[in-house]
């Protein structure tokens, strides 16, 4: 099984689908299921984030895409929408940064924004 993201004409994500596996046969699935939504389609991986597959495999897209996300063509990445004026998006990981990094301190829990 394989996911894929569904996007609007402004590339963002719609709805994140389960499909079928381009591995497992011939058939381009992104154009498949890009003409059976109407919608551009395009592969993406729930073991991404920041640029590193979880388990060692095959790095692409950056990111999981989530409904509300964007694909940035230039970065052939999927990341979030900016979530504050202030951050900044690290285009090594298409993670979102804040102007000041948060404190490394494991004793204490933060809620960072």
């Amino acid at each position: 099984m394989a996911h894929y993201a569904l996007l609007d004409e402004n590339n963002l994500v719609t709805n994140v689908i389960v499909g079928e596996d381009e591995q497992d046969s011939g058939t381009d699935w992104e154009l498949e299921y890009s003409n059976m939504f109407n919608q551009r389609c395009l592969r993406t991986s729930y073991n991404m984030h920041g640029g590193k597959h979880k388990f060692g495999g095959e790095e692409f897209r950056k990111n999981y895409a989530i409904i509300g996300g964007i694909y940035d063509e230039t970065l052939d990445a999927f990341y979030e929408q900016q979530p504050y004026p202030s951050w900044t998006l690290n285009q090594d990981t298409c993670l979102w940064e804040p102007p000041v990094a948060q404190p490394i301190d494991t004793s204490k829990l933060y809620r960072w924004d």
